[in-house]
């Protein structure tokens, strides 16, 4: 009598022949009358009238063979499983893939025969609407279910997107590397057999147990990735800066408090101690106003205003008194008229004016045929000059910082300080210098 055989066309897949322990290839028997386990005898045994233990040669058989058509005649039951095994393996609508796994198969003749008795079979449809209306029977007094109706992004390996998702496939919810990527490895060589001691037994169960432990916990870090919307780091690192720094101090710190308490809770959390946050920075503003004896918003204005204009004011004279000691240096007079002409302008000031007091400063670098000048601009020569700093070493140091503030969203100072191994006052400067010219943003 001929049966589908229950396992896939591949030979490591199939238990091994009860006589000689070989992968079994189709046509293999079955005996009907042993087991379970089931009792099977590839041809070369059965035919010498191989017994064993309950097993007789003259116990009734089945043959296990796939070789016979299901849906299509040109379709062996063998192929159709095989089709089904690589559409799982390489996702719907990668027919190439499918084909080449096959490889009995053409491309166009995978999608044709898939789209026609898996996708668009009547029969399927119908049953897939029985389903479908006993759902809906079942959840007719509850609440609506919301689905999303577009379609997930689909990042090619590799690209800008799936770097962004950390390798995140939304149309499969898994990553192209998992947590704990490698604990299919130790079943591998798993096999359980009739022959297994009580002990060899549970020690298989054992690792089978461990196994299970270790897929709930990809399941348990992926949901939480999931619930948070950690997925898209640059995405988050940018609604995290919305907040003051305070907040985004204690959003930091909490951030592993929020796998217990669902990702709402922490959501309205965060959100309530930034509101806090602002009432008390309101009150503070409120109190100042009231100590200066202000009583209304239009003197509230007034004063802001005069105090706005008597903090410049008090900014220049400290400029001037600075630029007034070096008077004779007039290196130290160009930097002040340059600072000068940022305030007014309205932009950040320039560097700092370098003082003579007390040890000699040293003069500035004379960068004449040193490596790298001509890539600089005036702004990016001038900062070498002040901080004695060659070119190959500041174009070294710009492109680190660049990378790491691309990665990250944005840098700070100690982690500029972390990433450039020299004096932190001229890290200071050239991290100063970047975020003037817009060349990095401030994390």
């Amino acid at each position: 009598m001929d049966r589908l055989g229950s396992f896939s066309n591949d030979p490591s897949d199939k238990p091994p022949c009860r006589g000689c322990s070989s992968y079994l290839m189709e046509p293999y028997i079955k005996c009907a009358e042993c087991g379970p386990p089931p009792f099977f005898l590839c041809l070369q045994c059965f035919t010498r009238g191989f017994e064993y233990k309950k097993h007789q040669s003259d116990h009734t058989y089945e043959i296990m063979t796939s070789d016979f058509p299901v849906l299509d005649p040109s379709w062996t039951a063998q192929e159709e499983m095989a089709l089904l095994e690589a559409v799982m393996d390489c996702g719907f609508g990668n027919w190439q893939d499918v084909a080449n796994q096959m490889c009995t198969k053409t491309k166009e003749e995978c999608e044709k025969h898939y789209m026609k008795h898996f996708i668009n079979n009547p029969l399927f449809a119908s049953t897939l609407l029985n389903l479908k209306q006993a759902e809906e029977a079942k959840t007719a007094d509850t609440a609506i279910p919301f689905h999303s109706t577009d379609d997930p992004p689909r990042p090619t390996f590799d690209s800008l997107l799936s770097r962004d998702m950390a390798g995140y496939m939304p149309a499969r919810a898994d990553f192209i590397e998992e947590f704990d990527n490698y604990a299919e490895w130790d079943l591998r060589d798993i096999d359980f057999v009739e022959d297994d001691s009580d002990i060899l037994h549970a020690l298989k169960m054992a690792v089978v147990d461990i196994y299970h432990s270790r897929l709930k916990e990809r399941q348990r870090r992926k949901k939480i990735i999931r619930d948070h919307g950690l997925i898209n780091l640059r995405k988050f690192q940018l609604m995290e800066r919305r907040y003051p720094k305070e907040v985004q101090d204690l959003y930091e710190t909490m951030r592993r408090f929020a796998r217990i308490v669902g990702p709402v809770e922490h959501d309205k959390f965060i959100e309530s101690h930034a509101l806090e946050f602002e009432l008390r920075r309101e009150i503070k503003r409120l109190q100042e106003y009231r100590t200066a004896g202000i009583t209304n918003f239009c003197s509230a204005r007034t004063y802001d205003h005069l105090k706005k204009t008597r903090e410049e004011e008090r900014v220049k004279r400290t400029m001037l008194s600075e630029v007034l000691q070096y008077i004779q240096d007039s290196s130290a007079c160009q930097q002040w008229l340059r600072r000068q002409a940022d305030i007014d302008s309205g932009l950040s000031p320039s560097l700092p004016v370098a003082s003579n007091s007390g040890r000699r400063s040293a003069p500035p670098l004379n960068l004449t045929g040193l490596p790298g000048t001509e890539k600089l601009n005036e702004k990016e020569k001038e900062l070498c000059q002040m901080v004695r700093l060659v070119p190959g070493a500041y174009l070294e140091y710009k492109s680190a910082l660049l990378n790491e503030c691309n990665k990250q969203g944005g840098l700070r100072l100690a982690q500029a300080r972390a990433l450039i191994k020299i004096d932190v006052n001229k890290t200071r400067k050239i991290y100063d210098f970047l975020i003037r010219e817009g060349y990095i943003t401030k994390g």
